[in-house]
């Protein structure tokens, strides 16, 4: 009998779900790395106006300079701190950003993400097709 009992817990664990990374977290803006060595890595000079908030419920907000912007994520976490993530349509407000326009950007650029990592307490988002990376440190608020 404990042996069956074992056995019928180690398989519950096979099916249990990973663990969350994402999810009830916020990150500033901190870096565009694009995969062109001719355009490099654009840094940010005060990341403060540029926050993404991962919510329990799947939803993503943001804060875009001068502008809001809201959708649905969706993450699977694989082996390590990372996994696969995509985001759903994202709605935005449009008022007129001083430049650069980074605001206009990012919510491009956030459907073509396809996965993440957390390396040093940083989340790095990739794009796909090599098409740059993300890099957001923690937001405290």
């Amino acid at each position: 009998m404990p042996a069956a009992a074992l056995l019928l817990a180690a398989c519950a664990g096979l099916d249990a779900a990973p663990p969350d990374h994402l999810s009830n977290t916020t990150w500033r803006l901190q870096a565009i790395q694009s995969m062109d060595d001719a355009q490099g890595t654009a840094r940010v000079r005060d990341s403060r106006p540029f926050t993404l908030r991962f919510g329990t419920d799947h939803r993503v907000n943001l804060q875009l300079d001068c502008n809001r912007a809201s959708g649905e994520w969706k993450a699977q976490s694989g082996p390590g701190d990372g996994g696969s993530l995509t985001f759903g349509p994202i709605t935005a407000t449009r008022a007129l950003c001083a430049p650069p326009h980074l605001d206009e950007r990012i919510v491009r650029d956030l459907a073509y993400v396809r996965s993440y990592r957390i390396i040093d307490g940083k989340l790095f988002m990739s794009l796909m097709a090599d098409g740059g990376i993300y890099e957001w440190i923690p937001h405290h608020e």
